[in-house]
């Protein structure tokens, strides 16, 4: 028996909680094993792992992160409306430049050593996020399209998260492997749901002792995988998001142009003969462009009642989004000062997204 635990420590003990932010490491000691006292309560199996040589971090650490990130997102399938009226799927009017997002925030991370090789923890966050859209709204004109205008807007959000996570860890050739993953739900005030994340971070690094006793330094590279439920919805007050006098101008100056693409429509197709309006060719577009326009015009004629009471006002919207990159690169860094004190900081980079996190655990002894 005492050789098949043995053979699991080998295999599974090793030296990282990652985004429990443990990062310590369990060292194979020269006490003899009958001098060796273990008195903790986790984690399972600690005191036969213990007896076997193996020097074993406090089981219990409580850790304080700043984390910033910015991505890049992909947005589809949008709907838009005012005031909870009836909303207007828009994708075909409307056209993305550039979507991004931007957040920074503090979560506290408890965390738990439950076996020698498993780490499991709780995320409670608040954070500050930004999105910046530049788009265009075009409408159709006979012989191609035409901008109405373009929105650039950058609203604002704050959001709450509460989730889980677990890191299962293994040594081998005198480094460690960590495969870290959390589930989260995170409550924006904007949104109507919680947005629910999933992220995978798999980490390989290694951890070099320093020249006082219990001092250490550890270096890692690895992935990070950060998948966001699709669907968002919400309501948004139209003063925060659009300066209301040009929005004004904007939406007056886009009823106009639809109304020259409507007559310009209705020209080009009472101009065809009986046969060339029964061309498919002819009459699909005829249709598409018809019902391109129908959308504009209940959108334009919605933002224009809507910006009459712009202080009491809201935009709804309904829309698909992901990040543009699910995955990025990472390394970073740990300095262990003792058993109960460690700071850390690690860089994320793609071109896609960035992040950046710094962290300061306190350990003790369960």
């Amino acid at each position: 028996m005492k050789n098949q635990i043995k053979i699991v420590i080998l295999v599974f003990l090793m030296s990282i909680s990652h985004l429990g932010f443990s990062q310590v490491y369990s060292e194979l000691t020269n006490v003899q094993k009958d001098t060796l006292e273990y008195n903790q309560l986790l984690p399972i199996f600690g005191k036969k792992v213990k007896a076997l040589g193996f020097d074993l971090p406090h089981s219990a650490g409580l850790a304080v992160n700043y984390i910033w990130q910015q991505s890049d997102i992909t947005v589809s399938n949008v709907s838009v409306g005012f005031n909870n009226g009836p909303l207007y799927n828009v994708d075909e009017l409307v056209r993305f430049n550039t979507t991004s997002s931007e957040s920074n925030g503090v979560n506290f991370r408890p965390d738990v050593w439950l076996f020698p090789f498993l780490n499991v923890y709780g995320i409670i966050a608040q954070a500050k996020s930004q999105t910046n859209v530049d788009v265009g709204v075009w409408i159709p004109r006979i012989n191609g399209s035409e901008e109405l205008f373009s929105i650039q807007t950058n609203p604002k959000f704050n959001s709450t998260s509460l989730g889980f996570g677990l890191t299962p860890t293994a040594g081998f050739f005198g480094g460690w492997i960590a495969l870290d993953m959390n589930l989260t739900w995170t409550d924006v005030d904007a949104l109507d749901k919680p947005v629910f994340v999933f992220a995978f971070d798999p980490r390989i690094g290694k951890t070099f002792k320093l020249n006082k006793p219990e001092r250490n330094i550890s270096f890692w590279v690895g992935g990070f995988r950060l998948k966001v439920n699709r669907d968002t919805g919400g309501a948004l007050p139209i003063n925060e998001i659009f300066p209301v006098d040009e929005w004004n101008q904007k939406v007056i100056n886009g009823q106009v142009k639809v109304g020259e693409a409507q007559i310009e429509l209705d020209d080009w197709w009472n101009n065809l003969t009986p046969v060339e309006q029964r061309n498919p060719i002819n009459s699909a577009k005829y249709e598409l462009n018809q019902k391109k326009l129908n959308v504009a015009s209940s959108v334009l004629n919605g933002a224009e009642n809507a910006l009459a009471t712009a202080d009491s006002s809201t935009i709804n919207y309904k829309l698909d989004k992901k990040q543009k990159n699910q995955w990025n690169f990472v390394v970073g860094s740990q300095y262990q000062i003792n058993k109960s004190y460690m700071i850390r900081a690690e860089y994320g980079f793609l071109s896609a997204r960035q992040h950046f996190l710094c962290s300061l655990q306190y350990r003790f002894a369960l």
